[in-house]
């Protein structure tokens, strides 16, 4: 029974959409409507500013980790909570209370993994940054960075339960960011710092 509690309220922590409330709360908007489309820390940074970025950012990171904290309190099992860090990432990306569309699960996945395996993440989070810092796509440096998540893990030597499990999160991610990686080879990806606008939105959508 604990182990289907920790699922089940993983996912829906994980469905807690805390861009779409800034949004909200913030300019009264659904910010699905705007860049991106998504609910993640890059679009609130183009559409409301860094400083409701930073707090999304660490409000989505903390999703994760509660996920893994809380399978661990009721199960102790550690193949559980890997799942539940699973169940908090498709939460977020596929929200249960809004719709089922959310974010690419990058922040997420940084708190699942800050609590499973913080060796790895800190390499693959440093890795992601300087490449961010560098080329400012941002979506670039989050796909090079969950890539290596599965590479570290091997390199680390970590039970097989572990790779397979980067290897989930890598897999995810660089799916929710197919049309970044589109976007990066014909030159048009958005750079750090840009803003979004509604047209931008309309025109992204009429691309799909």
């Amino acid at each position: 029974m604990n182990i289907i509690v920790a699922l089940l309220a993983s996912y829906l922590i994980g469905s807690l959409s805390f861009g779409y409330m800034a949004g909200k709360l913030l300019r009264g908007i659904d910010i699905r409507q705007y860049g991106s489309g998504n609910t993640g820390t890059t679009n609130i940074q183009r559409t409301l500013g860094t400083g409701p970025a930073i707090i999304v950012l660490l409000l989505d990171v903390a999703k994760g980790l509660a996920a893994v904290l809380l399978a661990r309190a009721l199960t102790g099992v550690p193949s559980v909570e890997m799942l539940a860090g699973v169940l908090a990432v498709l939460g977020h990306n596929w929200p249960l209370f809004h719709r089922f569309k959310g974010g690419r699960g990058i922040a997420t996945s940084i708190g699942v993994l800050l609590g499973l395996a913080w060796q790895v993440l800190l390499i693959a989070v440093a890795v992601g940054v300087t490449i961010i810092a560098v080329t400012r796509y941002v979506s670039l440096g989050s796909i090079i960075g969950v890539i290596l998540v599965p590479i570290l893990m091997v390199v680390f030597d970590l039970p097989a339960l572990h790779i397979l499990f980067g290897a989930v999160l890598a897999v995810f991610a660089v799916w929710r960011h197919r049309q970044n990686i589109s976007r990066l080879l014909a030159g048009t990806e958005n750079k750090l710092g840009g803003k979004a606008s509604l047209v931008e939105k309309e025109k992204q959508v009429n691309e799909r």
